[in-house]
């Protein structure tokens, strides 16, 4: 599958679904980010039931910003509506393999509990 590119129109449509979405936040000019470019888009093929996203920082400032994005590239994975991971960094492919397998291990409806339990104590 190849890689979506999220924008402020897109972004809450294809990251707020019921799946595993990954959005990489990169900018042309960002040679870790070129670096990083190629795994992202090879595990997006070999992962073709979750969705890789790509965020361009500079054409979506206002995106990137809304996460508080400061250094790229920055890697999100995001399943059913919440972010499971947000770092900052080129990661290697067999750490990409691992992060997915282990948003894929998540147990959701304990996540959710959490959460609830959570916006309940605000």
């Amino acid at each position: 599958m190849a890689t979506v590119d999220l924008t402020t129109e897109n972004f809450d449509e294809v990251v707020g679904g019921s799946g595993i979405v990954l959005v990489d936040f990169w900018a042309s000019w960002c040679g870790p980010c070129r670096q990083f470019a190629p795994i992202f888009e090879d595990a997006s093929e070999q992962h073709e039931d979750l969705v890789f996203g790509k965020v361009d920082t500079e054409d979506q400032q206002q995106l990137a910003g809304a996460f508080g994005i400061r250094s790229i590239p920055t890697l999100m994975i995001v399943r059913e509506g919440v972010v499971l991971y947000s770092q900052p960094g080129a990661l290697p492919a067999p750490a990409l393999e691992d992060l997915i397998k282990q948003a894929r291990d998540v147990d959701m409806a304990e996540v959710h509990e959490k959460v609830k339990q959570a916006q309940e104590a605000q």
